[in-house]
């Protein structure tokens, strides 16, 4: 059906399409996005490109899909009616016109019948959006979402607030946490030591603060000199008194996410008297740290409306650094990572991680034009190594997921599933390593650079979707070593020796259309929950998901909007018993593990170790535990109000050790993929909350 042809009236109603709008908004727009255009994982529900993979099928298949997989972490939670509305929705969307017969569920039209792809225009939610970055009506804060930005909120001041220091970050005070990971070397470790394999089974609640409930929740609480700052789903930043749980400010920096929504925003960062914090719709802030007042605000991109961040910035030399993720889409503009200046907001330099066609590495997207080279996200904050004066980031996979899809073919596709040294003041490539060259599953290796120095030489580890843990020497990016830390079957062969892979021949040989399997799945052996390097004992801490599934690649318009990711299913991992989740630790000079343990539940919280010898992490079925660095033995356990997600920190405030860890809901795949293999885990819906943990009496 061309674009100029009247559809003919479908089997649904203007006032089932009018109240599935309603439960679009509540229930899809945060993760498909207001206007259906989708966004990460989430596909196009509207356009050319879906109907380029639903055309043909039934409006019953789409329902039967929707009722089975939507919500992802809580399918099947409204009621029929709901979805049945939800679906005449999407295709009045697709431009399909309202009739008199109500859609039900014994309908069987298809949806080329009906509808012609192109969409309709999507009526802006209650709270709508103004343009980006417009100035008119409220400034910045009038920009779009599913509702304005709302700004200073709870008034308050820090007291006795001590300017963070270049000094600060490079050797950071025991007692805090001052970025992601805590040092800038990434070992989600600290050197506190009051908590141990002795007592840490005393351990007690001290306080909970209740969190917001839009949004995937999974930060990294900050804490300076007794203060915590607080990423909070929505691009809320709270300050707090780290020792009673009191709110000190708390100021709204961009739009509200919506429910269940996957964006999550995963740390904040600190330097000299303010907080930097990069938002949803990606911009990056800077509040006053004392009272939380706005600073400066500056769009990371002024071209692309529908860029996200998730990591959280890191600052090196007054510089805050981040990276862009929402680069699933084909546009003129690519993903990058940039740098800007703490004091003003300008941005000084951004370096593109989808290598274009007049740039280095720009021969290897087989001819595609700039247009059409997607993906390269770098969606996990980077590490950063003062004395080499080298900053490491992972970058994702190219898009959409599978080779046959993106026409690539046999091409690297740089710098997609890299790491990548840059200058930090001039954003100048030093060296890369690319690890799967033309990666073809989803299995990026995009996550947490960890530097450790290991007998005078300077070491990188990593660990991706793969479940392949890799040391690189971080001077030259000269490979080292690999391990095979799980079960895996889309390798035919793992070169030890040189560091390289190659697919198995049905991976190479794909077509559009045809479904591959993928041990590990797209959860991922390791995802955005981060390892831990204990230099006590010389061991990395990794927390791993044990999933096989089935990816297939939809044929995809080359035009500006088109492109996305891909279909997939989960299923569980031979020889597994069922257990999801596994954490596994690692001798970082040989690569040999040292102890593992497996159980039912996937681990959704990085893992901190201490210098006592404990290590922290939670799961999905509401536990928190700690465990013996050493041994892997399980020292202590509680269970919270929901699901365990995020990354665990430890502080201290007049002598006394805490740990706080958040609970949460979103998540991406690692919620996904055990929400469909794993029903029996039942984690509440709600519940997002932090909670701090200490000795009784300061013992």
């Amino acid at each position: 059906m061309t674009a100029q042809q009247s559809p003919a009236p479908a089997s649904f109603t203007a006032d089932q399409a009018t109240a599935g709008r309603a439960v679009y908004d509540a229930n899809c727009a945060s993760c498909h996005m207001p206007a259906l255009n989708g966004r990460g994982e989430a596909p196009q529900l509207a356009g050319s490109q879906f109907m380029s993979t639903w055309a043909n099928r039934s409006v019953h298949d789409l329902l039967a899909f929707t009722e089975a997989a939507m919500p992802p972490l809580n399918a099947g939670s409204i009621s029929e009616a709901d979805y049945l509305n939800v679906t005449a929705f999407i295709l009045q969307a697709n431009g399909a016109v309202a009739g008199n017969q109500p859609l039900t569920a014994t309908s069987a039209f298809t949806l080329r019948s009906v509808a012609t792809g192109n969409p309709a225009p999507a009526q802006p939610t209650s709270g709508g959006r103004g343009a980006a970055g417009g100035s008119g009506g409220g400034g910045r804060f009038g920009r779009g979402a599913l509702a304005p930005a709302r700004g200073l909120m709870v008034s308050g001041q820090v007291k006795n607030y001590v300017p963070v220091t270049e000094e600060m970050l490079r050797h950071p005070d025991p007692g805090d946490w001052l970025m992601i990971r805590r040092n800038y070397q990434a070992w989600s470790n600290s050197p506190l030591t009051q908590i141990t394999p002795a007592n840490v089974k005393n351990l007690q609640l001290q306080w909970v603060w209740a969190m917001d409930e839009t949004g995937a929740n999974e930060p990294t609480p900050i804490v300076h000199n007794g203060t915590m700052f607080l990423a909070n789903t929505s691009n809320i930043v709270q300050a707090l008194d780290a020792r009673t749980g009191d709110l000190i400010w708390q100021n709204q920096v961009g739009p509200t996410v919506g429910v269940g929504g996957t964006i999550a925003m995963r740390s904040l960062a600190l330097y000299e008297d303010k907080v930097f914090i990069s938002t949803t719709d990606a911009h990056m802030i800077a509040l006053k740290a004392t009272n939380g007042k706005l600073v400066w605000d500056t769009p990371i991109s002024t071209k692309t409306k529908d860029f996200t961040t998730t990591s959280g910035p890191i600052v090196i030399h007054g510089k805050v650094l981040e990276g862009l993720t929402g680069c699933t889409l084909y546009r003129e503009e690519n993903c990058y990572i940039s740098a800007f200046d703490a004091e003003t907001g300008k941005q000084l330099w951004r370096f593109n991680t989808v290598a274009r066609d007049d740039q280095p590495g720009g021969d290897t997207w087989n001819n595609l034009p700039n247009m059409f080279r997607a993906g390269g996200d770098a969606w996990i904050t980077g590490s950063y190594d003062p004395d080499l004066n080298l900053t490491y980031w992972g970058v994702a996979q190219a898009k959409p997921w599978l080779r046959a899809t993106r026409a690539t073919g046999a091409a690297k596709a740089l710098y997609s599933s890299s790491t990548l040294a840059l200058n930090p003041d001039t954003g100048k490539l030093v060296w890369y390593y690319q690890h799967t060259p033309g990666e073809s599953l989803d299995l990026d290796v995009v996550f947490e650079r960890v530097l450790i120095d290991q007998g005078g030489q300077n070491i990188l580890l990593t660990v991706g979707k793969d479940g392949i843990l890799w040391k690189l020497d971080r001077k030259t990016g000269k490979y080292l070593d690999l391990k095979e830390t799980m079960f895996q079957n889309v390798f035919a062969n793992v070169d030890k020796l040189a560091g390289t892979v190659q697919y198995r021949s049905e991976i190479l040989e794909q077509k559009t259309e045809e479904w591959l399997q993928s041990c590990p799945s797209t959860e991922g052996g390791h995802n955005w929950q981060a390892t831990s390097y204990n230099p006590e004992s010389g061991e990395i801490v990794i927390p791993l998901s044990q999933s096989c599934g089935e990816v297939r690649g939809r044929a995809v318009n080359l035009q500006e909007g088109g492109g996305g990711t891909g279909d997939r299913r989960f299923f569980e991992m031979p020889s597994t018993d069922g257990n999801l989740g596994r954490l596994a630790a690692f001798d970082v000079k040989t690569m040999k593990e040292l102890w593992h343990f497996q159980q039912r539940a996937p681990f959704l919280t990085a893992v901190l170790s201490t210098a006592s010898g404990v290590s922290f992490v939670g799961d999905l079925d509401r536990t928190f535990k700690a465990v013996d660095v050493k041994t892997g033995a399980i020292l202590w356990k509680t269970r919270l109000g929901t699901t365990v997600q995020g990354f665990p920190v430890s502080f201290s405030i007049g002598g006394r050790q805490y740990i706080a860890v958040t609970t949460g809901n979103g998540g991406g795949s690692p919620r996904v993929g055990p929400n469909v293999i794993a029903p029996d885990i039942h984690a509440p819906t709600s519940g997002n909350a932090l909670y701090v943990f200490a000795l009784p009496d300061g013992k």
